[in-house]
């Protein structure tokens, strides 16, 4: 028990960690690199990093009870299923982003907008008949406001690169439902190998449409792409998938905005971004709209165990 409760809270804050600086890369490579080349080879990347991993794991596992053959189709139809589910809503999801931040939004700006899923999970929830609390809908009312400071620059329309962002967010929200519905049954690593598989194929399909690879840019990208593909990719959602696993993921979520402050951290000292302090009060309060999103549900999910 302690050892998943140590999973559940370390797993989610160091993959906060690397997202938010993650936003740097992105932001660095939006500059040179079109957006489905961007997450075609970085998801390419993650693919062969955990590939490495997956052979390393059943080498050590060989002591392990085997499953029956038909215990191993099973497993393996689960896998891709989720791997396929997994993988197009992360693909949708990533590429607005890129897309949000090569159109404008800055990387902290975009870690908070992103940010926004931790909100909307427990929103999407009313669809599958679950009650959302009073504090849940005063969260939701704060994240409108965080994102008018955040976002509306003296008009009441959002920038073409917030919007996408906010898209993002919102298929994000829809990714981490689909882990959580298929994380309890796959192996953690594995799902996360065909996620990236699939994901990877979505963005590689549009690339002829609508850009031009440029093998030059690719090579001054190099390092960003290196670090996004194995650490942002392969290592940051394993963690999530992992830190998800048997756990109730509005807890885990919580953890995980931490995404947005790593995000401005980054953006600030790295990239040497500036915010405005109308800005800063729009972060402020899309943390606390994203913690009081969070902290009521786990009562409610430990009541209906009871």
């Amino acid at each position: 028990m302690k050892h998943n409760q140590i999973r559940q809270v370390v797993f989610p804050i160091l993959a906060a960690l690397i997202w938010g600086t993650a936003f740097v890369a992105q932001d660095v490579c939006a500059d040179t690199i079109g957006t489905f080349t961007f997450n075609a080879v970085r998801y390419f990347i993650a693919v062969l990093a955990l590939l490495v991993l997956i052979a390393v794991l059943n080498a050590t596992r060989k002591d392990r009870p085997q499953p029956t053959e038909a215990e191993k189709r099973a497993g393996r139809k689960q896998l891709w299923l989720g791997g396929f589910c997994c993988g197009t809503a992360l693909a949708i999801a990533s590429n607005f982003q890129q897309a949000g931040i090569a159109a404008g939004t800055d990387a902290g700006k975009a870690g908070f907008l992103t940010a926004l899923y931790v909100v909307l999970v427990p929103v999407f929830g009313l669809f599958f008949k679950r009650k959302v609390s009073l504090p849940v809908w005063v969260a939701v009312a704060l994240s409108v406001v965080s994102l008018y400071l955040l976002c509306i620059k003296g008009s009441f329309r959002l920038a073409a690169g917030d919007l996408l962002v906010l898209v993002c967010a919102v298929c994000f929200a829809v990714h981490i439902l689909v882990i959580d519905h298929f994380g309890a049954t796959c192996d953690g690593v594995k799902l996360s190998c065909v996620q990236f598989l699939f994901a990877a194929l979505w963005s590689a399909v549009c690339i002829p449409f609508f850009e031009h690879v440029d093998a030059a840019a690719l090579l001054s990208c190099a390092l960003p792409l290196l670090y996004v593909g194995v650490f942002s990719c392969g290592v940051g959602y394993t963690l999530q998938i992992l830190a998800q696993k048997d756990s109730n993921p509005t807890v885990v979520t919580i953890l995980l905005s931490l995404e947005s402050v790593f995000a401005v951290i980054a953006g600030a000292i790295i990239l040497h971004q500036s915010m405005t302090p109308r800005e800063y009060l729009g972060c402020a309060l899309m943390f606390l709209a994203v913690v009081l999103a969070q902290i009521p549900l786990p009562a409610k999910t430990a009541r209906a165990e009871q």
